[in-house]
């Protein structure tokens, strides 16, 4: 890695930890999970950020979010990301994002499989 694209990596990094720290509990708890699930689950994404909330991108394109809102954490999908719709599914709506208010275990697992799909 060159001396150039590590500073970019860690400034990156150090935006999104920045994001991350001004959220209001309990909220700022589970932003730090989050960010270690991401960049445990899929070691190839790199933090940053993405209209003022933390991000996770591959090749310059940002994938995925979370941010605070004010009852839920949002954790979303980007435009970026290449969505399949529902095999046989009577409409033409594809997940992108999901409201979580703790992470639980399964929450976790789910969490994990979507960022791994996401990261290829």
């Amino acid at each position: 890695m060159t001396e150039r694209k590590a500073a970019k990596k860690a400034d990156g990094e150090a935006a999104a930890l920045a994001k991350i720290a001004a959220m209001p509990e309990p909220f700022r708890a589970i932003g730090e999970r989050i960010h270690a699930i991401v960049l445990r689950s899929a070691p190839t994404l790199e933090a940053t950020t993405w209209y003022g909330m933390p991000a996770y991108a591959k090749g310059g394109k940002t994938l995925c979010f979370f941010r605070a809102d004010k009852k839920y954490m949002t954790f979303g999908l980007t435009q970026e990301v290449d969505l399949d719709p529902e095999l046989d599914a009577p409409h033409k709506l594809m997940e992108c994002a999901w409201y979580l208010t703790a992470l639980d275990q399964a929450t976790e697992a789910k969490l994990v499989a979507i960022v791994r799909r996401v990261a290829g």
